[in-house]
């Protein structure tokens, strides 16, 4: 799941010169199943608040490497979620909330280094392992009725801090432990919309160090990101027409979808 290598160029070649779309680009079958992992991407996220990597991480990454795929996703998910964000402060725990960003945020930069040195596929099925251990607590019944203690967020936070930096997959943890809560479904998602910008300032900080933001990335983030714009609030308006329901389950569902897609064993799959 590798993918071609990014696209290299003369450093004196001007940018506009190396920021060119050959219309073939948009015709590759790898092309439109990005989109459409784009646009499911974008739609769950919307409507729960996370799990836009689940879907398309595994097939972007599959066609144009991971160190494409990653970055691209950062992009366009902060653009274009950072108004929902706004939108629902008032709704956020920061007691819940600041532990786990600021403590993913000092991590974030390890799951970078992980994902431009790393052995990608041992990488990845640890953090399937790690997925699944946290699912099977969350259903296994354990609940808590209060705030989670400022240590167990930090340690959680720590955790989605390293699966966002290699892969932008941050969700699980967090979500495993805010939906064992008592809090409600818009509070669970606004916590979720906040939780990401403030760590997604750290990714971009350890991206950029490591080399990752490449005209690749940025040839395919201005392609797929007026999808991955729709798909988002459409997602969004889902949420309050619905009125968040369904919304635990929902998650759990894409919770374990995420493990599933983040094993090795599935590449064949994407490829």
């Amino acid at each position: 799941m590798n993918g071609p290598p990014p696209t290299r160029f003369p450093p004196e070649l001007p940018f506009a010169a190396r920021m060119t779309f050959d219309p073939a680009f948009f015709a590759t079958p790898a092309f439109v199943l990005t989109v459409i992992a784009a646009f499911v991407a974008a739609l769950v996220r919307g409507f729960t608040g996370f799990g836009a990597a689940l879907t398309f991480i595994p097939v972007a990454s599959a066609a144009y490497g991971p160190t494409v795929a990653a970055p691209t996703l950062l992009i366009i998910d902060f653009l274009f979620a950072l108004p929902i964000a706004a939108k629902v402060l008032p709704a956020v725990r920061w007691r819940t909330v600041l532990p786990a960003a600021f403590a993913a945020m000092a991590v974030v930069p390890l799951g970078a280094w992980a994902l431009s040195v790393g052995d990608p596929t041992a990488l990845r099925w640890t953090i399937s392992a790690v997925i699944l251990v946290l699912v099977a607590l969350v259903a296994s019944g354990l609940r808590y009725h209060s705030e989670p203690a400022i240590p167990a967020s930090a340690a959680v936070g720590s955790i989605s801090g390293f699966l966002s930096g290699f892969a932008q997959i941050a969700g699980p943890p967090v979500i495993a432990l805010w939906v064992s809560g008592p809090h409600p479904a818009a509070t669970i998602r606004a916590n979720l919309f906040v939780f990401f910008t403030l760590t997604s300032l750290s990714s971009f900080t350890a991206y950029y160090l490591r080399g990752l933001f490449t005209v690749d990335v940025l040839r395919l983030t201005l392609s797929v990101a007026p999808v991955y714009a729709l798909a988002m609030f459409t997602g969004s308006w889902l949420f309050h027409r619905l009125g968040g329901a369904g919304y635990r389950p929902l998650a759990y569902v894409v919770v374990v979808l995420a493990a599933i897609t983040s094993a090795p064993l599935f590449d064949g799959i994407w490829r």
